[in-house]
């Protein structure tokens, strides 16, 4: 069966790519020939007698000393004498008819080499390929034939040299055996090749010399505008930044170098590396020796733990265990972040017993931490809030009893789950276990995360991809990056990331992230059938789909945990637009020559003007404004609310804030504390209530100061444009909602209207 198919979908192929030598082709091939000859034979009889007097030399000669055959000789000036590559081109031009026949011969009698030589064109990925048959679904026809493997997303850092103007490039003279660009290009890959050595995978250094709208009337002057092109695959991360190498001297400076490698670091706040976060608390178990029930171990859940949070947290002066009034030399947020751990221990056996017990367990262990320890800790019901070292720990409980297995009719398992927060700490614990473990396998996961996780904030996305489902995207380009090698640098990273957005086929394919590489063929079928559940309505309504794009993974085989409901088709086609749009920008960026940064920060600007509504915020009641890329402007639209800011909430602490004892400047803490994120909750839970298939909501989780908002088309009878559906009359409500909190509201489009 998986025969067939390959073979359907070769053919399909080659009916694309293989020219049709049909008669009105032929004609059209014939007529363009005749053309061309035509105008050769316009030429006068006596083209010598212009050429003469030129500079150039000029002279009548047979061919192989045949006088039937004569042909005329020009002699550039200062012409070198003929060596065997010369030659060579001689001959290419002499036998093109000759070999041309001898390779129509020979691909005649042997159909398979002629359709294999069509297929596979790039020689050097032979490898790749036959890895991808070997190892990919479908013999790797996707892979293989349908993925473009070209210059930017192929090699790990590209680098750029500018060589306009250089004296050394024409110095060494035109029309050479070896002509200056290909000089070029062999002295630049020797000493890349000698100061990479082995870290070097493959290096690709190329030089297109002639432009697309190069004129040869303005000769060989013009052939070095366009910059030299160097591609380095790295063998691994590992030997990427050894630094004890030989190299060539580094006085080799003459030549304008743009390297493609740190250009979207602008986006990231470096933080403290995840696991220093927690290295003492990881050890709670030792801690808590007062309590009945023993503590079994500690997993961390947070990102900043496995290495994907965007801003990693930075210790803070007053989320201490104890001590003296920290004296303070400049502002300090008034908010700080919570890093999420679970714990697990040993528990009754009845299900309420359980959940009551859970309750009284997270007291205790607070108590028992500022008693044993001196830590400040606040409690509730789910879970319980410590400060230590600089950071707040949010610390809650899972048990083995959380869930219990059973056996469907059809033999299949099913888990039962005690509670949905059970179910909850327990997919997102095997999550954070299976992310921690990629990280350590390839170095680089985290830093292309954190820039996927910016983009998509900045584009407003935050409701439609959560984190998690980010971390399994580029997951995903790591654990099967066929064709490719596994990326080894951040941007070329993110270029997959962007280009696995845009081209996948979420419609008719679920993507499978086997991070461990221990799904069995049954988890694969089990997976298969719930993809193909939601798809059971597409042909009646291509709307009619209850996961547009289907995560799965050994934890989450029903992708019930992070796609269900979001991203929805239209939410999905939006974010496939944005990210193709932002990929073809990437690419030209990587390329040509490009060195304005605005252009780079475009990739994370995100345009207002391409919805409906904009409601801007008061940049100063954001709890991280530093945080802020691009503040928001706008100078479109119907300015219908506007308003001051509040004085409640400061962002920051100033040094005379830090007065009074410790445990008041502590209750001065605001913890997990994030204005943005309750306000579009708010408004989804009452202004948007009414219309949430109407309204839709777009912003940026990680400190975006402008929400954004699209709506559905109005019915224009009587009944549907009263009051509470007329979008501005809704708009002018979100600003005296958001009063203190909101800047300006903005209505750039009138609402569509339907019948």
């Amino acid at each position: 069966m998986e025969s067939d198919s390959m073979d359907l979908k070769v053919r399909e192929l080659l009916k694309e790519v293989t020219l049709d030598y049909s008669p009105a082709l032929s004609k059209h091939v014939n007529d363009t020939v005749s053309v061309i000859k035509d105008a050769i034979n316009q030429i006068p009889d006596d083209l010598k007698k212009y050429l003469k007097f030129s500079s150039v030399k000029v002279e009548w000669s047979t061919l192989q000393n045949e006088a039937r055959k004569p042909v005329l000789l020009v002699y550039p000036g200062g012409i070198p004498q003929a060596t065997p590559k010369y030659n060579s081109s001689i001959l290419e031009d002499m036998f093109l008819e000759d070999t041309s026949e001898l390779i129509k011969k020979t691909f005649l009698g042997w159909k398979e080499l002629r359709e294999a030589s069509i297929l596979l064109k790039l020689q050097d990925e032979a490898a790749l390929t036959l890895k991808c048959i070997e190892k990919c679904r479908d013999g790797g026809f996707e892979e293989i034939f349908m993925t473009e493997v070209d210059f930017a997303a192929k090699y790990d850092y590209c680098i750029r040299l500018d060589l306009k103007g250089k004296s050394e490039v024409p110095a060494s003279g035109f029309c050479l055996d070896d002509e200056c660009w290909r000089l070029y290009e062999q002295k630049v890959h020797s000493l890349l090749n000698q100061g990479l050595n082995n870290r070097a995978k493959l290096i690709r250094v190329t030089w297109r010399n002639t432009l697309s709208d190069c004129s040869i009337e303005n000769g060989f002057s013009i052939l070095d505008r366009e910059s030299l092109l160097v591609g380095v695959s790295m063998r691994s991360m590992e030997n990427a930044f050894r630094v004890v190498d030989i190299g060539p001297s580094a006085e080799n400076k003459e030549e304008n170098i743009v390297h493609i490698v740190d250009q979207l670091d602008f986006s990231l706040l470096h933080g403290v590396r995840g696991n220093e976060l927690a290295t003492d608390f990881i050890k709670v178990p030792e801690y808590i020796q007062d309590i009945p029930l023993k503590v079994s171990s500690v997993q961390p859940l947070d990102p900043a733990f496995r290495f994907t949070s965007v801003f990693p947290p930075e210790p803070h002066p007053l989320a201490i265990d104890k001590g003296d009034v920290p004296r303070l030399q400049k502002l300090m947020p008034s908010c700080i972040q919570l890093l999420e751990l679970e714990g697990s221990g040993n528990w009754p056996m009845d299900d309420i017993a359980i959940e009551k017990t859970k309750t009284a367990f997270l007291l205790k262990i607070g108590e028992s931490l500022q008693n044993s320890w001196g830590m400040t800790y606040t409690a509730t019901e789910d879970d319980v809030d410590v400060f230590m070292s600089g950071y707040v720990f949010r610390l809650k409980i899972w048990h083995e009893r959380g869930l219990s297995l059973l056996k469907r009719e059809d033999g299949s398992d099913q888990f039962k789950w005690v509670s949905s927060i059970d179910k909850e700490l327990f997919v997102r614990s095997q999550h954070s276990s299976m992310i921690n473990g990629l990280q350590g396998r390839y170095p680089l996961y985290g830093p292309v995360v954190r820039i996927a996780k910016r983009w998509v904030a900045s584009h407003l996305f935050s409701s439609c991809l959560v984190e998690e489902a980010v971390e399994l995207l580029v997951a995903h380009l790591f654990l099967q990056p066929l064709p490719f090698n596994a990326p080894c640098s951040r941007i070329t990273g993110f270029l997959r990331f962007l280009r696995l957005l845009s081209e996948y086929d979420w419609t008719f394919s679920a993507l499978v992230v086997d991070i461990n590489e221990d799904l069995s063929p049954k988890d694969e079928k089990e997976i298969s059938n719930n993809f193909m559940l939601t798809r059971k309505g597409y042909e009646e309504n291509k709307q009619n789909v209850s996961a547009a794009m289907f995560l799965a993974t050994a934890y989450d085989k029903a992708f019930e945990a992070w796609t269900r409901f979001s991203p929805n088709v239209l939410e999905l086609k939006r974010l496939v637009a944005y990210a193709r749009s932002s990929a073809n920008l990437l690419n030209k960026l990587i390329l040509p020559d490009q060195v304005d940064s605005y252009k780079w920060e475009c990739l994370l600007r995100t345009p207002l003007n391409n919805y409906d509504a904009v409601i801007l915020l008061h940049r100063d009641k954001l709890p991280y404004p530093q945080r802020l890329l691009f503040p928001s402007e706008l100078n479109q639209g119907k300015h219908v609310a506007w308003g001051n800011a509040s004085k409640v909430f400061q962002p920051f602490m100033s040094p005379g804030d830090f007065k009074g004892s410790l445990e008041e400047l502590k209750n001065k803490l605001l913890v997990n504390f994030d204005p943005l994120r309750f306000f579009v909750g708010d408004l989804e839970a009452s202004i948007f209530i009414e219309f949430s298939n109407i309204f839709k909501v777009w912003y940026d989780s990680l400190e975006g100061d402008a929400i954004c908002i699209t709506w559905d088309r109005f019915s224009s009878k009587k009944r549907g444009r009263e009051e509470g559906e007329d979008p501005v009359v809704v708009l002018k409500s979100v600003g005296q909602y958001g009063k203190g909190f909101v800047r300006s509201v903005y209505s750039l489009k009138s609402p569509r209207l339907m019948n």
